[in-house]
């Protein structure tokens, strides 16, 4: 049997890659910085880049060598139009890539939009340790 686990905060980075979002009107990046803090975490960043491979390496790269944060987690820019570039922008960032991650975003994906969990690109991995 194993032993519960005391709970750990982490420092979280939140990124949305969206090309007409804003503060006021980013539901997905103020959500998930919003379940963050309510499970106990802390948002130490979060910020709003257009859909370019290169602006989402400038914000990743720069929280990724950050020793204050722990995570990161971005939203948009996953599906198949050519300005959805966020998958390839990560990846290149990685150390190692987190096999299964996607397999697992779109199976409870699916629980709550269906067949459309087809479209994300979800992709997780480890760099510097972030």
């Amino acid at each position: 049997m194993s032993t519960p686990r005391d709970f750990v905060p982490i420092a979280i980075a939140i990124l949305t890659v969206s090309d007409t979002r804003t503060d006021a009107d980013d539901r997905s990046g103020n959500t998930l910085a919003e379940l963050a803090k309510d499970a106990g975490h802390q948002v130490v960043d979060k910020q709003i880049v257009i859909d370019d491979r290169y602006e989402i390496r400038r914000v990743v790269s720069a929280w990724v060598a950050d020793p204050g944060v722990q995570a990161v987690i971005t939203t948009g820019g996953t599906g198949f139009t050519e300005r959805d570039v966020t998958p390839e922008a990560v990846k290149a960032l990685f150390d190692r890539e987190i096999p299964g991650f996607g397999e697992l975003f779109r199976q409870i994906s699916r629980e709550l939009i269906g067949t459309s969990m087809l479209q994300s690109r979800v992709v997780a991995g480890l760099a510097n340790r972030t």
